[in-house]
């Protein structure tokens, strides 16, 4: 897919997400089991500061046949039923067209993307065409896997159909990493969303990313550190006894609790002063990366003149003990320095990766160029 920068034309989320000042909470439970745990839980979460909207799988997508895939469209009525009963609006995960059809018949307010379908541009494709002529919010979580540009094109195929009520849902990604969440976050992912993106709502599904309840705290408040639009949170009336999910769903006491510990934070200082001291600093950031700029180009130039050394006396392009030490020497500074030492892990492996590729591109230049002579 093209990586040209996205042109979707969204409606100014102030105008559809309802916030009241503070970010928009979804909550409800993984999937809706009955009609009498469904009111329930929807009973308890109307009484919750900031919780507007009600969220509950009708149709589960199961990695294997024979487990709990939702009770289908019986349970769109008990939706309806929590609507007039609690006027809270309500939210489904939609698939496919059928999907689509019945959600919309039974006056479901939000509809929302799974990851395994983003990952599907033909499903994208299905569900975006049923809704072509509908004017209904739309949310799309994150593919699968970390793929931003998947993840963009999902959003332009809802965009392209005339759904401009669209937001974006971040759940984290699978990795076969060793990690105590049960989805990587990956926050890079969405934050370069939001820059290419700056007018659509991205919100948080820390449920999801966690998958145990005692991990959601943290990142919900993490993700409204990151300027999110709001968290979609699993909350279900007897959690234990949940049908799916049962370790990452809060109980609504829980989420109540939640809610009311976390930060809401702003996204610009108080008056003036504020703001000019934060610039001056933004400054001093600007001139600092200017000059990482100016060193990278240097060392650009350093690792030409070696990959020139080593073309000239048949050496490999991989020195293994020079990155040992070069690695070790690094992470002694940022030990000294009270640096966190992954970060800069991180950043010379980086670093180190593209000398490898610069020596790479070098040196098959400079075999192509005999070949040629020969």
């Amino acid at each position: 897919m093209s990586k040209k920068q996205p042109q979707l034309q969204i409606d100014s989320h102030s105008q559809w997400v309802p916030q009241n000042g503070r970010p928009l909470i979804i909550a409800g439970p993984c999937s809706a089991e009955s009609e009498e745990q469904v009111l329930n839980t929807a009973r308890k979460l109307k009484d919750i500061h900031g919780v507007t909207v009600f969220r509950a799988g009708v149709w589960k997508p199961r990695t294997r046949p024979n487990a709990f895939e939702g009770m289908g469209v019986p349970a769109l009525q008990w939706l309806k039923t929590v609507k007039q009963e609690t006027g809270l609006l309500t939210a489904v995960e939609v698939a496919n067209t059928n999907h689509v059809y019945e959600a919309l018949k039974f006056g479901i307010d939000v509809l929302w993307i799974g990851a395994r379908t983003t990952a599907n541009p033909f499903s994208v494709q299905d569900v975006a065409d049923a809704l072509k002529g509908v004017d209904v919010p739309v949310w799309v979580k994150n593919p699968v896997n970390p793929d931003l540009q998947l993840w963009i094109g999902a959003l332009e195929r809802l965009n392209n159909a005339g759904i401009k009520r669209l937001g974006a849902i971040h759940r984290g990604f699978s990795t076969y990493d060793k990690t105590h969440y049960r989805n990587a976050p990956k926050w890079d992912i969405p934050i370069e969303l939001k820059r290419l993106i700056p007018d659509m709502p991205v919100i948080c599904d820390p449920s999801h990313i966690a998958g145990t309840r005692d991990l959601i705290s943290d990142l919900s408040q993490k993700a409204l550190d990151l300027a999110m639009n709001g968290l979609m949170i699993e909350t279900h009336i007897d959690p234990a006894n949940a049908l799916s999910d049962a370790a990452q769903q809060l109980d609504p006491a829980g989420l109540d609790s939640l809610l009311n510990e976390l930060t809401f934070r702003k996204t610009s200082g108080d008056g003036q002063d504020a703001e000019n001291l934060l610039n001056a600093y933004r400054n001093e950031i600007d001139v600092t990366d200017h000059q990482i700029m100016e060193m990278i180009f240097r060392r650009h130039d350093i690792v030409s003149k070696i990959a020139q050394y080593k073309i000239d006396h048949n050496m490999t392009i991989l020195q293994v003990n020079r990155w040992k030490e070069l690695l070790e020497d690094r992470l002694e500074q940022a030990r000294q320095a009270g640096v966190d030492e992954d970060v800069v892990k991180d950043i010379f492996q980086i670093i180190h990766n593209g000398s490898i590729r610069l020596q790479s591109r070098l040196m098959n230049q400079e075999v192509a160029a005999v070949d040629e002579s020969h």
